[in-house]
């Protein structure tokens, strides 16, 4: 009934797109969920988008009317017009997890937040941690890896992908201290996009306590900062940590440490999660295909062989991994960390003939977009030439999505992916521990069933 009245209101802008409520009050967020929780998390709109004959349709998820934008056009649209016609938007939940979202616009903290961010992760800056992160690489390989038949790939990503974000974002490096907050990321990671019923056992209330435990940690790590900076124990530039401390706005306000706890914690989230994923999902294709496998092997040899025993990876190194990376970013293709995000409409606008009314939210999937046979053709076959040259059209490939919101940490991700790839396969061959097992679930990021359980294989001397 809610569309009949919107329908009604709209007509002069022309219609609202094709689509169905689904149910009440739940709308279609089962089937949503449901296509992920079985591993094809595209399927709830590529059907769709066939049904209605429409790349872009109306549906209700997550308790709110939505619209569904797919495609490199809806990509574009949407990318090009944030903060114009659309901004980032999270289920009201959030709120719950990051308190601080609360106090000013979502718009304004985005910004302030990525000139932050862009200092620290742009290349030229990246460049001086590439031989830290080689460093840890090295560290994470020997004591989790080494002198193991067997190992689950998943948790061990975390681990690899969380160490390396506490120690450049936050410098902290005490095992004990990376544990504290590590213990709680599971429940909270997998609270973002749960159900927002604070009831005692239920996943988002799991998510808000052990949201709490974080933040309280990294409290005590931003008070002990703030005096060794007074005593000049601390850089100013050693981490965003500092420089957030250290970075006043316009009117010369310094952010508070309860804003600043949040915001790391968010970074931790992003730093740790979608590069895991990237690098389990790396593992999965590369212990399928051997001859991608070879090919990897192959370029990081010839990387290796050009180095003197003991030195670390650096920039130049790199540089030279393009196979590698084309075939991490078929990976990504196939496995994409982040499926989609939502926006919401800040004003009336219309798209491909179809009326959006302000306050509607917004889905764009870049599982969709990446599984659509129109532009990825043999979409389920794993083909790293897709990469080559130019490379895909823009607007296709988005795993870091596009605009003004596309993800700060692309660089920051290829380097650590790249550098997990090099210390992974000069060590070892290995091979799936369940062959067949090919299942992988979307809750909200992918991740296969059983963690990925492998077989080591050393080389052959």
């Amino acid at each position: 009934m809610e569309y009949e009245k919107s329908a009604a209101t709209a007509a002069a802008g022309g219609p609202l797109p094709p689509g169905n409520t689904g149910w009440p009050l739940v709308g279609e967020s089962l089937h949503f969920l449901w296509a992920g929780w079985k591993g094809h998390p595209e399927k709830f709109v590529l059907d769709r988008v066939a049904k209605y004959s429409s790349s872009v349709f109306r549906t209700h998820l997550v308790g709110e009317k939505a619209a569904v934008l797919s495609g490199a056009s809806g990509n574009k649209f949407l990318f090009s017009n944030e903060n114009k016609l659309v901004r980032a938007w999270f289920p009201s939940g959030i709120d719950k997890i990051f308190p601080s979202s609360t106090r000013s616009s979502s718009e304004e903290e985005g910004i302030k937040l990525r000139r932050m961010l862009h200092t620290f992760l742009k290349t030229e800056a990246l460049r001086r941690y590439i031989g830290k992160m080689d460093r840890m690489a090295q560290k994470h390989f020997e004591e989790g890896w080494e002198n193991k038949n067997e190992v689950v790939v998943l948790p061990l990503a975390k681990d690899y992908t969380f160490q390396l974000a506490c120690r450049l974002f936050a410098s902290v490096e005490d095992p004990q201290q990376v544990d504290r907050l590590s213990k709680p990321f599971n429940l909270l990671a997998s609270s973002l996009f749960a159900i927002p019923i604070d009831l005692p056992g239920t996943p988002f209330n799991k998510g808000i306590k052990a949201s709490k435990i974080v933040r309280q940690e990294l409290l005590s790590i931003i008070k002990q900062r703030k005096i060794d900076l007074a005593e000049g124990k601390a850089s100013p530039t050693q981490d965003i940590l500092s420089h957030m401390l250290l970075t006043s706005d316009e009117n010369g306000k310094f952010m508070q440490e309860f804003d600043i706890a949040d915001k790391i914690l968010g970074l931790l989230i992003g730093g740790r999660d979608s590069a895991s994923v990237a690098c389990t999902f790396i593992v999965k294709y590369l212990a399928e295909l051997p001859h991608i496998y070879d090919g990897v092997y192959n370029e990081q040899m010839e990387i290796l062989k050009s180095k003197a025993p003991g030195d670390s990876l650096n920039w130049e190194d790199l540089q030279k991994m393009k196979y590698s990376w084309n075939v991490a970013c078929e990976v990504m293709r196939l496995a994409t960390p982040v499926p989609g995000t939502f926006r919401e409409a800040i004003a009336d606008f219309s798209y491909k003939g179809y009326f959006i009314p302000k306050g509607f939210k917004l889905y764009w999937s870049a599982t969709a977009t990446h599984k659509n046979p129109e532009i990825f053709p043999e979409p389920e076959k794993f083909d790293p030439s897709r990469f080559q040259g130019a490379g895909p059209a823009p607007y296709t490939f988005v795993p870091f999505g596009g605009g003004p919101r596309m993800c700060p940490g692309l660089e920051y991700a290829r380097f650590e992916i790249l550098v997990f790839m090099h210390h992974l396969v000069k060590r070892f061959k290995f091979e799936k521990m369940v062959p067949n097992d090919g299942k992988f679930v979307v809750d909200p990021m992918p991740i296969p069933a059983k963690g990925l359980p492998i077989r080591l294989l050393p080389h052959e001397k």
